[in-house]
Formats: C-alpha cells, sequence, structure tokens
C-alpha cells in the first residue's frame, strides 16, 4: 500500500504493465512533473518512456480537487494522474512510483522486474499545508550534494517544507557577501565536543563548511521543482557565536572568541546596539534575495541574558530604549527583525520563545517546548508549527536497548511518533485554524555523518509524514504493517534507516556518553520552560 495512506481507494481488475511503448503526456503548466516522472521511472526500467499527445500515463489538472489533492485512476489501458494543481499531480506520481515494485528507485537498469501496477483509483489530499523536518546543518555541516538527497526523500514522503538551520553557535553555514568573515572565520570550528554532558570530550578535529550562494539557489530551485519550500533560520540574539568569531564587535564584551566546539546553550549573545540591528537586517535582506519563502526563521530560543543583566552599557541601553527588564530587550530585538521582514513582505518565523514578549500580527510560532506554545499562540491569533520535542525531535533515542547511539533525552519510537497530533484539543474551531501544520526537527550535534542522519530520521520521518498527511484516525498496525513493506523502498533508495530490530553494529557509539531522561524528569522540565508562557 501507499504511505502516506490513500483516504479512497477502489481496486478494479487488472494490472498496467510499463514497457517500451509506454508514452508520456502533460497538457502546459505540468512540463515540469513530467520531465521529473520521466527521470524516476527511466532508471530501473530502461524504458525510453517517450512524449506523446496521448500518453498512457496521462497528467492533468482538474478543477474539482485542491491544490495539494491528486486522483490517480489505473487501468490495464493506462494511467491518469490528475491534480488541482502541479503539487497535486507530483503527489499522484508519488503514488503512481509507490505502487511499482519498490525497486523502481534504483537508479541502475533492474532487468529481472516486471513493471506492472495494479488496476486501482486512489484519491487523497493533505490534512496539512505545512508538512516539513528541520535539517540542522550547523551543528554538522551536510554537504549539498546530501542536501539534495534529503529533499529528494522528502519529496518521495509527500513532505513539503525544508526548515533549513544555517547558523549556529558552532558554524555559520551561508555565504553573506558584505561579510565575509562569516563564512571565512565563522564556518570552520577547530574541534568538536563528541557525546553529551559537561564532561564529554573533544576529538581534536577541524570540522565546517558552508554553502555559496550559488549551492543556495540551486538547492531552493531543486526544492521548488518538487514543490518543497525552503524556509531558511538565521539565529538570534543566542546561538550566535560563530558571528561573534567573524565580527567580535556583535558581542556584548567584543572580545575574540572561536567558533564555539561545545553543545548546548551558550551565554555569549548579541548586542543590542543599532549597528548590530542593521547588520541582521543587512544579512536578513542578502538571505530574502535567495529564499522566496513567504517564512524567514530568526531563532529567538535559548537566550540567555546573564551577559546583558551584568553589562554597564546594555543596562544604559535599556534606558534609552524605556525598556524594564532584559525580557524586554530580546522582544526589541526580534520586533526590530520582524518590522524588517513584514516590510518586505515576509513573515517572521520563531521558535516558541518569542511567545515571551509582544509579537506582530504575522509573525508564527514553531512550537518546540511541548505544545503549551501551540496553544498560546493560536489563542492570541498567531500562526503556528507544531513540533514538540516529546513527540517529533528525531535526534532523541529510539530505544531503552543499550546499543542506541549517543542516547539523548527520552525514547520516542516509531510508534511515539506516528501519535503526534499537531492540533492541541484544547483549541476552539477557529483557534485550530491557525496550526499550519507540524515539521519533525533534526538536530545534529550527534550525527556527523549524512548516513547517521539517516539512521535518527528513517523510518520515524515516515511516521510523521503520515501524520501529517492524513485525516482521522490512524491505525498504527495497518502503518506498521505497510511500513514493513515500505522499507524495500527505502533499501532501493539507499536510506540506512534504523532496524525494527535495533541498531546494527556499526550504527552503534560504544563509550561515548548520552543523556539520557525519563519522560517524567523531561515534562517537569519543559513545564518549568513553558511556565512564563501566559496562556491567553
Amino acid at each position: 500500500m501507499l504511505i502516506p495512506r490513500p483516504v479512497d481507494s477502489t481496486v478494479g481488475e487488472g494490472v498496467f504493465v510499463l514497457d517500451r511503448g509506454t508514452t508520456l503526456s502533460a497538457p502546459e503548466g505540468l512540463e515540469g512533473v513530467l520531465t521529473w516522472l520521466q527521470g524516476a521511472l527511466r532508471p530501473a526500467t530502461g524504458l525510453p518512456l517517450r512524449e506523446s499527445g496521448n500518453g498512457s500515463i496521462k497528467l492533468d489538472m482538474e478543477d474539482d480537487l485542491g491544490a495539494e489533492a491528486f486522483r490517480l485512476t489505473v487501468t490495464s489501458g493506462g494511467v491518469t494522474i490528475a491534480g488541482g494543481g502541479p503539487a497535486g499531480v507530483f503527489y499522484g506520481a508519488q503514488a503512481l512510483l509507490q505502487l511499482l515494485p519498490p525497486a523502481v528507485f534504483r537508479r541502475g537498469r533492474v532487468t529481472s522486474t516486471r513493471w506492472e501496477v495494479p488496476a486501482v483509483i486512489v484519491t487523497d489530499a493533505p490534512r496539512f499545508g505545512w508538512r516539513g523536518v528541520m535539517l540542522d546543518v550547523a551543528r554538522h555541516f551536510m554537504p549539498k550534494h546530501d542536501v539534495l538527497r534529503f529533499i529528494d526523500l522528502m519529496a518521495m514522503h509527500r513532505l513539503n517544507t525544508l526548515h533549513f538551520h544555517l547558523t549556529e553557535d558552532q558554524g555559520w553555514r551561508i555565504e553573506i557577501k558584505r561579510y565575509p568573515r562569516l563564512t571565512e572565520v565563522g564556518g570552520w570550528r577547530h574541534e568538536s565536543q563528541v557525546g553529551a554532558g559537561p564532561d564529554a570530550p573533544n576529538d581534536g578535529r577541524p570540522h565546517g563548511g558552508f554553502y555559496t550562494q550559488d549551492d543556495i539557489r540551486e538547492i531552493v530551485a531543486y526544492a521548488a521543482e518538487r514543490f518543497i519550500t525552503v524556509v531558511p533560520e538565521i539565529e538570534t540574539p543566542g546561538h550566535v557565536q560563530a558571528a561573534l568569531a567573524a565580527y567580535p564587535e556583535l558581542g556584548v564584551h567584543q572580545g575574540q572568541l572561536d567558533v564555539w566546539p561545545r553543545w548546548g546553550i551558550n551565554k555569549n549573545v548579541l548586542n543590542v546596539e543599532e549597528s548590530t540591528v542593521e547588520f541582521f537586517t543587512n544579512v536578513l535582506d542578502e538571505v530574502l534575495g535567495l529564499f522566496p519563502s513567504t517564512f524567514i526563521g530568526v531563532g529567538g530560543d535559548e537566550c540567555p541574558r546573564e551577559q546583558w543583566e551584568a553589562d554597564p552599557r546594555t543596562q544604559e541601553r535599556m534606558v534609552e530604549l524605556d525598556i524594564v527588564d532584559e525580557a524586554g530587550l530580546q522582544t526589541w530585538f526580534m520586533r526590530r527583525l520582524d518590522d524588517h521582514l513584514t516590510k518586505a513582505g515576509r513573515r517572521l518565523f520563531g521558535w516558541d520563545e518569542i511567545l515571551e514578549g509582544d509579537m506582530a500580527p504575522g509573525a508564527t510560532v514553531a512550537s518546540w517546548r511541548g505544545m503549551a506554545g501551540a496553544v498560546t499562540a493560536a489563542r492570541r491569533g498567531h500562526d503556528v508549527v507544531s513540533c514538540p520535542d516529546d513527540r517529533v525531535y528525531l535526534d532523541y533515542r529510539q530505544s531503552e536497548l543499550p546499543g542506541e547511539p549517543i542516547p539523548v533525552s527520552i525514547p520516542l519510537t516509531v510508534q511515539d511518533v506516528y501519535a503526534f497530533e499537531p492540533v492541541p484539543p484544547e483549541l476552539t474551531p477557529d483557534e485550530a485554524k491557525h496550526v499550519l501544520g507540524g515539521q519533525a526537527n533534526i538536530w545534529t550535534e550527534h550525527m556527523d555523518s549524512p548516513r547517521t542522519v539517516d539512521f535518527f530520521a528513517y523510518p520515524r520521518l515516515c511516521a510523521v509524514a503520515e501524520a501529517l498527511w492524513s485525516p482521522g484516525e490512524r491505525d498504527f498496525a495497518d502503518f506498521e504493517q505497510r511500513l514493513e513493506h515500505h522499507l524495500l523502498r527505502l533499501d532501493a533508495v539507499g536510506v540506512e534507516y534504523r532496524s525494527p530490530d535495533g541498531p546494527r553494529p556499526w550504527q552503534s557509539r560504544p563509550g561515548i556518553p548520552g543523556r539520557p531522561s525519563t519522560r517524567e524528569a523531561r515534562a517537569a522540565h519543559i513545564a518549568e520552560l513553558v511556565a512564563n508562557i501566559a496562556q491567553a
């Protein structure tokens, strides 16, 4: 069956067989989807799949379908993939691939397979408009080639938003031409922490990398061809030591720092001078030129205020701005960025800490500390993307087994993730309309290679994809049965997912400490963190 599950399917009789006579056709506006489908089918089948005026595989658009909805009709005589818009047709094409033998996902010719599709009618549409995943390339850099592969896997699962976490204490990953030292200096650190906790050692090995602006344009265009929007994130006013290493004048103490080699929350934050605000609005201007996304991430999370409290100049600045406390100072800083983005016709996207102050009407919240942020944002009339850590943080360990690599926080199994519900039950129907959807978050402190990202992401990201796509009740037993077959597709693609039986020997990290927690301890910690978000 399909993943995500079709909401309405009718099985007919017979099969459609792809052979050397199979042709494709598409009306104006669907040329890109047709080209993509040819490229997806040709490598494994070896078939020419030429275009014709009346193809045996027809792409079309129908007014009775939503923009991302599709209707896939397969008979023994041919295939029709109709969508309400190009995105819907693309998702129907993905469904066609999933009806073929899993070997269709291989990149070399497969000669031992009959390429047949069962006769079927599938009508399907997504529940949410934001079906995303956050990929952190700042802690560990992911080369462009692997980012493009990650996007292909997102498209395979009908995810449509890549939240691209580009800057951190540990590295600045995007070229900013006005400020070249951001990547010349901030793009590299001299070593990295190995494991979790304050006593974890460093490895003594330099790490770094960044994307040129041409790389970014390529990533954005590649994603757009697969109907994925890339939402960039530039962290402020905390998690900024890579920027401070490059431009010390941005910091409170303005002393020389290295790009931070440790994980966790860093005390070094931006100062609140007008020149620093200008620096980051200039950065954002270049970001806006590269990313057409409506939403632009600016962070706002985990910003310690101790330096502001102890710094005479910052306290003087608060008097100048008529701000009574440091929390208000952070709100002021975020509001300045918000105003700049709003003037440019974009919308600020920040972590749920931004709810601790007043936000502009267009600001959108990523609710990560449980669902308190989702409830508060929606009740205040702000749009929200749900990404609670206790459901969809895919860096968290996957079981209680001792072989789980660098075990962090609570166990999140495939079943736990499959139960993810983006809309808090306490919201009214009108409030619930502010929930745009949800996303999984992949933080890469302990993922130092793309194959490790595979292990943590899959198959849990398959469960997230279905939770965000499918309406109504979900049946995990049914999903688990379909997932068993879907893993054959991941095998064909070459995804090094975590086996249902546990990590393979080469996927474990023996001797490297983690930071495991119980659900009770984690819940108590999160409750303390969100206590200052007043419920509207």
